[in-house]
Protein backbone atom coordinates (compact mmCIF):
# COMPACT_ATOMS: atom_id res chain seq x y z
CA UNK A 1 0.00 0.00 0.00
CA UNK A 2 1.36 3.39 -1.04
CA UNK A 3 1.13 5.99 1.75
CA UNK A 4 1.15 9.66 0.69
CA UNK A 5 -0.46 11.58 3.53
CA UNK A 6 1.55 14.82 3.32
CA UNK A 7 0.83 18.01 1.37
CA UNK A 8 3.32 20.24 -0.42
CA UNK A 9 3.12 23.75 1.07
CA UNK A 10 5.67 26.58 0.98
CA UNK A 11 8.38 24.44 -0.57
CA UNK A 12 8.16 21.56 1.92
CA UNK A 13 6.25 18.33 2.53
CA UNK A 14 4.08 18.92 5.60
CA UNK A 15 1.63 16.91 7.66
CA UNK A 16 -2.04 17.84 7.31
CA UNK A 17 -3.66 20.08 9.88
CA UNK A 18 -7.07 18.49 9.41
CA UNK A 19 -6.14 15.25 7.65
CA UNK A 20 -8.49 12.31 7.23
CA UNK A 21 -7.42 9.11 5.50
CA UNK A 22 -8.77 8.41 2.01
CA UNK A 23 -8.14 5.20 0.09
CA UNK A 24 -7.33 5.40 -3.60
CA UNK A 25 -8.91 2.46 -5.43
CA UNK A 26 -7.27 0.59 -8.31
CA UNK A 27 -10.19 0.37 -10.79
CA UNK A 28 -8.77 -2.76 -12.42
CA UNK A 29 -8.99 -4.74 -9.19
CA UNK A 30 -11.42 -2.73 -7.02
CA UNK A 31 -8.79 -2.93 -4.26
CA UNK A 32 -7.16 -0.02 -2.40
CA UNK A 33 -3.75 0.84 -3.83
CA UNK A 34 -2.85 3.93 -1.82
CA UNK A 35 -3.88 6.10 1.09
CA UNK A 36 -3.77 9.90 1.06
CA UNK A 37 -4.98 12.60 3.44
CA UNK A 38 -8.03 14.72 2.78
CA UNK A 39 -7.36 18.21 4.01
CA UNK A 40 -9.70 20.87 5.34
CA UNK A 41 -10.12 24.62 5.67
CA UNK A 42 -6.95 25.06 7.75
CA UNK A 43 -4.84 23.24 5.16
CA UNK A 44 -6.31 25.35 2.36
CA UNK A 45 -5.66 28.51 4.38
CA UNK A 46 -2.03 27.54 4.94
CA UNK A 47 -1.45 26.88 1.24
CA UNK A 48 -3.13 30.12 0.17
CA UNK A 49 -1.10 32.08 2.73
CA UNK A 50 2.11 30.59 1.31
CA UNK A 51 1.07 31.45 -2.25
CA UNK A 52 0.09 34.98 -1.24
CA UNK A 53 3.41 35.59 0.52
CA UNK A 54 5.36 34.30 -2.48
CA UNK A 55 3.46 36.30 -5.08
CA UNK A 56 5.24 39.71 -4.98
CA UNK A 57 8.70 38.22 -5.52
CA UNK A 58 7.51 35.71 -8.14
CA UNK A 59 5.56 38.37 -10.03
CA UNK A 60 8.71 40.47 -10.25
CA UNK A 61 10.98 37.60 -11.23
CA UNK A 62 12.09 38.21 -14.83
CA UNK A 63 10.11 36.06 -17.21
CA UNK A 64 13.37 34.62 -18.54
CA UNK A 65 14.05 33.14 -15.09
CA UNK A 66 10.54 31.74 -14.86
CA UNK A 67 11.01 30.14 -18.28
CA UNK A 68 14.36 28.68 -17.18
CA UNK A 69 12.68 26.98 -14.21
CA UNK A 70 10.02 25.50 -16.49
CA UNK A 71 12.80 24.18 -18.72
CA UNK A 72 14.34 22.47 -15.67
CA UNK A 73 10.94 21.08 -14.77
CA UNK A 74 10.54 19.66 -18.27
CA UNK A 75 13.91 17.91 -18.00
CA UNK A 76 12.84 16.28 -14.74
CA UNK A 77 9.45 15.35 -16.16
CA UNK A 78 10.89 13.69 -19.25
CA UNK A 79 13.39 11.72 -17.17
CA UNK A 80 10.63 10.46 -14.87
CA UNK A 81 7.89 10.08 -17.47
CA UNK A 82 7.40 6.35 -16.92
CA UNK A 83 6.91 6.85 -13.17
CA UNK A 84 4.14 9.28 -14.03
CA UNK A 85 2.52 6.83 -16.42
CA UNK A 86 2.62 4.07 -13.82
CA UNK A 87 0.91 6.28 -11.23
CA UNK A 88 -1.85 7.32 -13.63
CA UNK A 89 -2.45 3.75 -14.80
CA UNK A 90 -2.72 2.47 -11.23
CA UNK A 91 -5.12 5.08 -9.92
CA UNK A 92 -7.50 5.81 -12.82
CA UNK A 93 -7.22 2.76 -15.05
CA UNK A 94 -5.53 3.94 -18.23
CA UNK A 95 -3.76 0.93 -19.82
CA UNK A 96 -0.08 1.07 -18.91
CA UNK A 97 1.27 1.59 -22.43
CA UNK A 98 -1.27 4.31 -23.15
CA UNK A 99 -0.65 5.87 -19.72
CA UNK A 100 3.08 6.24 -20.36
CA UNK A 101 2.74 7.45 -23.94
CA UNK A 102 -0.44 9.55 -23.99
CA UNK A 103 -1.47 10.30 -20.42
CA UNK A 104 1.99 11.09 -19.08
CA UNK A 105 3.19 12.28 -22.48
CA UNK A 106 0.54 15.00 -22.52
CA UNK A 107 2.34 16.77 -19.68
CA UNK A 108 5.69 17.19 -21.42
CA UNK A 109 3.90 18.02 -24.69
CA UNK A 110 2.02 20.95 -23.16
CA UNK A 111 5.03 22.16 -21.16
CA UNK A 112 7.10 22.30 -24.35
CA UNK A 113 4.33 24.19 -26.13
CA UNK A 114 4.12 26.71 -23.29
CA UNK A 115 7.87 27.29 -23.48
CA UNK A 116 7.64 27.94 -27.21
CA UNK A 117 4.76 30.39 -26.67
CA UNK A 118 6.39 32.11 -23.69
CA UNK A 119 9.59 32.90 -25.56
CA UNK A 120 7.57 34.81 -28.15
CA UNK A 121 5.05 36.36 -25.73
CA UNK A 122 5.13 40.15 -25.41
CA UNK A 123 4.40 40.95 -21.77
CA UNK A 124 4.98 44.70 -22.28
CA UNK A 125 4.25 46.47 -25.55
CA UNK A 126 3.19 49.81 -27.11
CA UNK A 127 -0.50 50.41 -27.69
CA UNK A 128 0.21 51.58 -31.23
CA UNK A 129 1.83 54.24 -33.37
CA UNK A 130 -1.12 56.58 -32.75
CA UNK A 131 -0.34 56.64 -28.99
CA UNK A 132 3.47 56.71 -28.58
CA UNK A 133 3.32 57.20 -24.80
CA UNK A 134 0.85 54.39 -24.08
CA UNK A 135 1.97 50.93 -22.98
CA UNK A 136 0.10 47.68 -22.40
CA UNK A 137 1.45 45.55 -19.56
CA UNK A 138 0.35 41.92 -19.21
CA UNK A 139 0.64 41.13 -15.51
CA UNK A 140 -0.13 38.02 -13.41
CA UNK A 141 -3.57 37.93 -11.86
CA UNK A 142 -2.28 36.73 -8.48
CA UNK A 143 -2.98 33.67 -6.36
CA UNK A 144 -4.74 30.92 -8.32
CA UNK A 145 -6.71 27.90 -7.16
CA UNK A 146 -6.25 25.10 -9.67
CA UNK A 147 -8.71 22.19 -9.48
CA UNK A 148 -8.08 19.27 -11.80
CA UNK A 149 -9.97 16.08 -12.79
CA UNK A 150 -9.15 12.37 -12.77
CA UNK A 151 -9.72 11.50 -16.43
CA UNK A 152 -6.66 13.16 -18.08
CA UNK A 153 -4.98 14.26 -14.86
CA UNK A 154 -1.51 15.30 -15.98
CA UNK A 155 -2.84 16.90 -19.14
CA UNK A 156 -4.89 19.26 -16.97
CA UNK A 157 -2.34 19.80 -14.21
CA UNK A 158 0.31 20.97 -16.68
CA UNK A 159 -2.13 23.11 -18.67
CA UNK A 160 -2.90 25.03 -15.49
CA UNK A 161 0.26 24.98 -13.37
CA UNK A 162 2.84 25.70 -16.05
CA UNK A 163 0.78 28.44 -17.71
CA UNK A 164 0.21 30.09 -14.32
CA UNK A 165 3.90 29.83 -13.42
CA UNK A 166 5.07 31.39 -16.67
CA UNK A 167 2.51 34.18 -16.25
CA UNK A 168 3.95 34.97 -12.80
CA UNK A 169 1.10 33.65 -10.69
CA UNK A 170 1.43 31.62 -7.52
CA UNK A 171 -0.97 28.76 -6.94
CA UNK A 172 -2.60 26.02 -4.92
CA UNK A 173 -3.37 22.79 -6.76
CA UNK A 174 -6.18 20.51 -5.60
CA UNK A 175 -6.12 17.39 -7.76
CA UNK A 176 -8.97 14.92 -7.90
CA UNK A 177 -9.05 12.66 -4.87
CA UNK A 178 -9.76 9.82 -7.32
CA UNK A 179 -6.34 10.22 -8.97
CA UNK A 180 -4.01 12.13 -6.61
CA UNK A 181 -0.79 10.10 -6.98
CA UNK A 182 0.22 11.71 -10.28
CA UNK A 183 -0.14 15.19 -8.79
CA UNK A 184 1.97 14.28 -5.76
CA UNK A 185 4.64 13.05 -8.18
CA UNK A 186 4.27 16.30 -10.14
CA UNK A 187 4.96 18.23 -6.90
CA UNK A 188 8.22 16.29 -6.60
CA UNK A 189 9.13 17.44 -10.12
CA UNK A 190 8.39 21.09 -9.27
CA UNK A 191 10.49 20.81 -6.11
CA UNK A 192 13.39 19.17 -7.93
CA UNK A 193 13.28 21.88 -10.61
CA UNK A 194 13.83 24.50 -7.90
CA UNK A 195 10.69 26.64 -7.96
CA UNK A 196 10.79 29.12 -5.04
CA UNK A 197 8.89 28.21 -1.89
CA UNK A 198 5.22 29.15 -2.05
CA UNK A 199 4.97 29.48 -5.83
CA UNK A 200 3.44 26.01 -6.17
CA UNK A 201 1.45 24.36 -3.39
CA UNK A 202 -0.63 21.17 -3.29
CA UNK A 203 -3.41 20.18 -0.93
CA UNK A 204 -5.50 17.03 -1.37
CA UNK A 205 -9.18 17.00 -0.59
CA UNK A 206 -12.65 16.76 -2.06
CA UNK A 207 -14.80 19.38 -3.73
CA UNK A 208 -17.00 20.09 -0.73
CA UNK A 209 -13.99 20.49 1.57
CA UNK A 210 -10.74 21.87 0.17
CA UNK A 211 -12.37 22.72 -3.16
CA UNK A 212 -14.98 24.97 -1.58
CA UNK A 213 -12.42 26.47 0.79
CA UNK A 214 -10.23 27.49 -2.14
CA UNK A 215 -12.90 28.71 -4.56
CA UNK A 216 -14.48 30.96 -1.94
CA UNK A 217 -11.22 32.13 -0.36
CA UNK A 218 -10.83 35.91 -0.11
CA UNK A 219 -7.12 35.74 -0.96
CA UNK A 220 -7.56 33.65 -4.12
CA UNK A 221 -7.71 35.87 -7.21
CA UNK A 222 -8.60 33.24 -9.82
CA UNK A 223 -10.04 29.74 -10.02
CA UNK A 224 -9.22 27.44 -12.92
CA UNK A 225 -11.39 24.31 -12.83
CA UNK A 226 -11.77 21.30 -15.09
CA UNK A 227 -14.60 18.89 -14.38
CA UNK A 228 -18.34 18.48 -14.59
CA UNK A 229 -20.73 21.25 -15.58
CA UNK A 230 -22.63 20.72 -12.32
CA UNK A 231 -19.49 21.34 -10.28
CA UNK A 232 -18.55 24.29 -12.49
CA UNK A 233 -21.84 25.99 -11.68
CA UNK A 234 -21.33 25.45 -7.94
CA UNK A 235 -17.78 26.83 -8.14
CA UNK A 236 -18.97 29.90 -10.06
CA UNK A 237 -21.59 30.60 -7.41
CA UNK A 238 -19.09 30.23 -4.57
CA UNK A 239 -16.47 32.37 -6.30
CA UNK A 240 -18.97 35.11 -7.14
CA UNK A 241 -19.01 36.33 -3.55
CA UNK A 242 -15.42 37.57 -3.94
CA UNK A 243 -15.69 38.50 -7.64
CA UNK A 244 -12.67 36.39 -8.58
CA UNK A 245 -12.01 35.31 -12.13
CA UNK A 246 -13.27 31.81 -12.91
CA UNK A 247 -11.99 29.71 -15.82
CA UNK A 248 -14.04 26.59 -16.54
CA UNK A 249 -13.34 23.62 -18.79
CA UNK A 250 -16.42 21.46 -18.47
CA UNK A 251 -18.35 18.68 -20.20
CA UNK A 252 -19.11 17.97 -23.82
CA UNK A 253 -21.38 16.02 -26.13
CA UNK A 254 -19.43 16.16 -29.36
CA UNK A 255 -21.16 15.66 -32.71
CA UNK A 256 -19.30 13.83 -35.46
CA UNK A 257 -20.96 14.44 -38.85
CA UNK A 258 -20.34 11.72 -41.44
CA UNK A 259 -21.42 12.62 -44.96
CA UNK A 260 -21.82 10.10 -47.78
CA UNK A 261 -18.43 11.13 -49.20
CA UNK A 262 -16.54 10.60 -45.92
CA UNK A 263 -13.22 8.82 -46.33
CA UNK A 264 -12.88 5.06 -45.78
CA UNK A 265 -11.34 5.44 -42.33
CA UNK A 266 -13.91 7.90 -40.95
CA UNK A 267 -16.05 5.34 -39.13
CA UNK A 268 -13.11 3.52 -37.56
CA UNK A 269 -11.56 6.83 -36.57
CA UNK A 270 -14.77 8.00 -34.93
CA UNK A 271 -15.40 4.80 -32.97
CA UNK A 272 -11.79 4.49 -31.82
CA UNK A 273 -11.76 8.11 -30.68
CA UNK A 274 -14.98 7.54 -28.75
CA UNK A 275 -13.63 4.46 -26.99
CA UNK A 276 -10.21 5.96 -26.18
CA UNK A 277 -9.57 6.35 -22.44
CA UNK A 278 -12.69 4.20 -21.93
CA UNK A 279 -14.81 7.09 -23.21
CA UNK A 280 -13.71 9.32 -20.34
CA UNK A 281 -12.84 12.41 -22.39
CA UNK A 282 -14.84 15.62 -22.48
CA UNK A 283 -14.07 16.05 -26.20
CA UNK A 284 -15.21 12.53 -27.16
CA UNK A 285 -17.25 12.36 -30.43
CA UNK A 286 -20.16 10.67 -28.66
CA UNK A 287 -22.90 11.53 -31.21
CA UNK A 288 -22.10 10.06 -34.62
CA UNK A 289 -24.51 11.73 -37.06
CA UNK A 290 -24.64 9.87 -40.36
CA UNK A 291 -26.10 10.81 -43.74
CA UNK A 292 -28.95 8.42 -44.43
CA UNK A 293 -27.62 6.90 -47.67
CA UNK A 294 -24.65 5.38 -45.80
CA UNK A 295 -26.38 4.90 -42.45
CA UNK A 296 -26.87 1.11 -42.50
CA UNK A 297 -23.31 0.47 -43.61
CA UNK A 298 -21.91 2.79 -40.96
CA UNK A 299 -23.96 1.14 -38.21
CA UNK A 300 -22.65 -2.30 -39.20
CA UNK A 301 -19.07 -1.07 -39.41
CA UNK A 302 -19.25 0.79 -36.09
CA UNK A 303 -20.65 -2.31 -34.38
CA UNK A 304 -17.86 -4.45 -35.80
CA UNK A 305 -15.18 -2.03 -34.61
CA UNK A 306 -16.70 -1.79 -31.11
CA UNK A 307 -17.01 -5.57 -30.86
CA UNK A 308 -13.33 -5.92 -31.80
CA UNK A 309 -12.22 -3.41 -29.14
CA UNK A 310 -10.40 -5.34 -26.44
CA UNK A 311 -11.05 -4.56 -22.76
CA UNK A 312 -8.44 -5.62 -20.19
CA UNK A 313 -6.66 -4.67 -16.99
CA UNK A 314 -4.76 -1.40 -16.96
CA UNK A 315 -1.74 -3.37 -15.76
CA UNK A 316 -1.51 -5.38 -18.98
CA UNK A 317 0.67 -4.18 -21.83
CA UNK A 318 -0.99 -3.90 -25.22
CA UNK A 319 -3.59 -1.97 -27.16
CA UNK A 320 -6.86 -2.15 -25.28
CA UNK A 321 -9.11 -0.02 -23.13
CA UNK A 322 -9.13 -0.32 -19.37
CA UNK A 323 -11.78 0.13 -16.69
CA UNK A 324 -13.65 3.32 -15.91
CA UNK A 325 -12.44 5.15 -12.85
CA UNK A 326 -14.71 3.93 -10.04
CA UNK A 327 -17.89 2.18 -9.01
CA UNK A 328 -20.01 5.33 -9.08
CA UNK A 329 -18.98 5.99 -12.67
CA UNK A 330 -19.62 2.35 -13.63
CA UNK A 331 -23.11 2.49 -12.14
CA UNK A 332 -23.87 5.78 -13.88
CA UNK A 333 -22.86 4.35 -17.26
CA UNK A 334 -24.93 1.21 -16.72
CA UNK A 335 -27.94 3.35 -15.84
CA UNK A 336 -27.58 5.40 -19.01
CA UNK A 337 -27.19 2.28 -21.17
CA UNK A 338 -30.41 0.97 -19.65
CA UNK A 339 -32.04 4.35 -20.29
CA UNK A 340 -31.05 4.12 -23.96
CA UNK A 341 -32.65 0.69 -24.20
CA UNK A 342 -35.80 1.87 -22.41
CA UNK A 343 -36.17 4.87 -24.74
CA UNK A 344 -36.02 2.69 -27.85
CA UNK A 345 -32.46 2.93 -29.10
CA UNK A 346 -31.06 -0.27 -30.65
CA UNK A 347 -27.99 -1.88 -29.11
CA UNK A 348 -25.76 -3.11 -31.96
CA UNK A 349 -22.62 -3.70 -29.86
CA UNK A 350 -21.91 -4.11 -26.17
CA UNK A 351 -24.66 -3.35 -23.71
CA UNK A 352 -25.18 -3.89 -19.99
CA UNK A 353 -22.72 -5.55 -17.63
CA UNK A 354 -19.02 -6.32 -17.74
CA UNK A 355 -17.25 -7.75 -20.77
CA UNK A 356 -17.01 -11.53 -20.89
CA UNK A 357 -14.30 -12.92 -18.63
CA UNK A 358 -14.01 -9.79 -16.48
CA UNK A 359 -15.95 -10.33 -13.27
CA UNK A 360 -14.04 -7.84 -11.14
CA UNK A 361 -12.96 -4.30 -11.91
CA UNK A 362 -14.97 -1.38 -13.27
CA UNK A 363 -14.98 -2.60 -16.87
CA UNK A 364 -17.64 -1.49 -19.36
CA UNK A 365 -18.52 -3.18 -22.64
CA UNK A 366 -17.76 -0.95 -25.66
CA UNK A 367 -21.32 -0.06 -26.63
CA UNK A 368 -22.91 1.30 -29.79
CA UNK A 369 -26.52 2.43 -30.05
CA UNK A 370 -28.21 2.84 -33.43
CA UNK A 371 -31.54 4.48 -34.28
CA UNK A 372 -30.95 7.20 -31.70
CA UNK A 373 -32.71 10.54 -31.98
CA UNK A 374 -31.34 13.76 -30.60
CA UNK A 375 -34.02 13.97 -27.90
CA UNK A 376 -33.04 10.72 -26.19
CA UNK A 377 -31.23 10.88 -22.86
CA UNK A 378 -28.13 9.16 -24.29
CA UNK A 379 -27.92 11.92 -26.91
CA UNK A 380 -28.37 14.71 -24.36
CA UNK A 381 -26.30 13.70 -21.33
CA UNK A 382 -22.56 13.26 -21.14
CA UNK A 383 -22.14 9.55 -20.40
CA UNK A 384 -18.35 9.60 -19.87
CA UNK A 385 -17.98 5.98 -20.83
CA UNK A 386 -17.36 3.91 -24.01
CA UNK A 387 -20.87 4.46 -25.37
CA UNK A 388 -21.53 5.78 -28.89
CA UNK A 389 -24.89 6.97 -30.22
CA UNK A 390 -25.54 6.90 -33.98
CA UNK A 391 -28.16 9.29 -35.37
CA UNK A 392 -29.27 9.52 -39.03
CA UNK A 393 -29.71 12.80 -40.95
CA UNK A 394 -30.81 13.78 -44.44
CA UNK A 395 -29.49 17.27 -45.13
CA UNK A 396 -26.53 19.39 -44.16
CA UNK A 397 -28.83 21.92 -42.54
CA UNK A 398 -30.49 19.24 -40.41
CA UNK A 399 -27.12 17.84 -39.33
CA UNK A 400 -25.79 21.22 -38.23
CA UNK A 401 -29.01 22.02 -36.37
CA UNK A 402 -28.84 18.71 -34.48
CA UNK A 403 -25.15 19.14 -33.73
CA UNK A 404 -25.81 22.54 -32.17
CA UNK A 405 -28.95 21.35 -30.33
CA UNK A 406 -27.15 20.69 -27.04
CA UNK A 407 -26.27 22.62 -23.92
CA UNK A 408 -22.63 21.78 -24.61
CA UNK A 409 -20.20 23.28 -27.09
CA UNK A 410 -16.74 21.81 -26.73
CA UNK A 411 -15.53 19.85 -29.80
CA UNK A 412 -17.40 18.91 -32.98
CA UNK A 413 -16.17 16.90 -35.94
CA UNK A 414 -17.02 16.69 -39.65
CA UNK A 415 -16.08 14.03 -42.21
CA UNK A 416 -16.50 14.96 -45.88
CA UNK A 417 -14.33 15.26 -48.99
CA UNK A 418 -16.13 18.48 -49.95
CA UNK A 419 -13.76 21.14 -48.61
CA UNK A 420 -16.25 23.94 -49.04
CA UNK A 421 -18.89 22.06 -47.06
CA UNK A 422 -16.41 21.18 -44.32
CA UNK A 423 -15.33 24.80 -43.96
CA UNK A 424 -18.91 26.03 -44.02
CA UNK A 425 -19.99 23.62 -41.30
CA UNK A 426 -16.94 24.37 -39.17
CA UNK A 427 -17.98 28.02 -39.08
CA UNK A 428 -21.57 27.12 -38.19
CA UNK A 429 -20.76 24.80 -35.29
CA UNK A 430 -21.35 26.38 -31.89
CA UNK A 431 -18.29 24.83 -30.32
CA UNK A 432 -14.91 26.03 -29.18
CA UNK A 433 -13.09 23.47 -31.34
CA UNK A 434 -13.69 21.72 -34.68
CA UNK A 435 -11.70 18.90 -36.25
CA UNK A 436 -12.13 18.08 -39.94
CA UNK A 437 -11.41 14.65 -41.46
CA UNK A 438 -9.30 13.43 -38.55
CA UNK A 439 -6.97 16.43 -38.44
CA UNK A 440 -5.90 17.03 -34.86
CA UNK A 441 -5.39 20.56 -33.58
CA UNK A 442 -1.84 21.84 -33.85
CA UNK A 443 0.64 22.21 -30.99
CA UNK A 444 -0.33 25.17 -28.82
CA UNK A 445 -3.84 25.47 -30.26
CA UNK A 446 -6.38 26.73 -27.71
CA UNK A 447 -8.54 24.16 -25.90
CA UNK A 448 -11.94 25.23 -24.55
CA UNK A 449 -15.63 25.48 -25.23
CA UNK A 450 -18.80 27.50 -25.46
CA UNK A 451 -22.12 27.36 -23.62
CA UNK A 452 -22.14 24.86 -20.73
CA UNK A 453 -18.78 23.47 -21.84
CA UNK A 454 -17.22 26.43 -20.06
CA UNK A 455 -15.15 29.53 -20.75
CA UNK A 456 -11.53 30.48 -21.14
CA UNK A 457 -8.90 28.67 -23.19
CA UNK A 458 -5.99 26.41 -22.25
CA UNK A 459 -2.77 25.72 -24.11
CA UNK A 460 -0.10 27.81 -25.80
CA UNK A 461 -0.41 31.60 -25.94
CA UNK A 462 -4.09 31.52 -24.97
CA UNK A 463 -3.35 29.47 -21.88
CA UNK A 464 -0.81 31.99 -20.64
CA UNK A 465 -3.15 34.90 -21.38
CA UNK A 466 -5.84 33.36 -19.17
CA UNK A 467 -3.63 33.95 -16.11
CA UNK A 468 -2.83 37.58 -16.97
CA UNK A 469 -4.46 40.94 -16.32
CA UNK A 470 -4.22 43.72 -18.90
CA UNK A 471 -2.88 47.01 -17.55
CA UNK A 472 -3.11 50.15 -19.67
CA UNK A 473 -0.45 52.80 -18.93
CA UNK A 474 -0.63 56.35 -20.35
CA UNK A 475 2.25 58.85 -20.28
CA UNK A 476 5.05 56.29 -20.34
CA UNK A 477 8.52 57.78 -20.69
CA UNK A 478 11.32 55.75 -22.22
CA UNK A 479 14.38 55.82 -19.97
Amino acid sequence: MIEKRQFYINGAWVDPIEGADHHVIDPSTEEPCAVISMGGQADADAAVAAAKAAFPAWMNTPVEERIALVEKFLEVYQRRNDEMGEAISLEMGAPIDMAKASQAGAGSYHAANFLRAAKKFDFFKPLGDHAPNDRIAMEPIGVCALITPWNWPMNQVVLKVIAAAIAGCTMVLKPSEESPLNALLFAEFMDEAGFPAGVFNLVNGDGMGVGAALTGHKDVDMVSFTGSTRAGIAISQNAALTLKRVHLELGGKGANLLFADADDKAVKRGVRHMMENSGQSCNAPSRMMVQREIYDRVVDEAAEIANSTKVASAHESGRHIGPVVNEAQWNKIQGLIQKGIDEGARVVAGGLGRPEGLNKGFFVRPTVFADVNNDMTIAREEIFGPVLSIIPFDTEEEAVEMANDTVYGLTNYVQTQDGGRANRIARQFRSGMVEINGNSRGAGAPFGGMKQSGNGREGGTWGIEDFLEVKSIAGWTEE
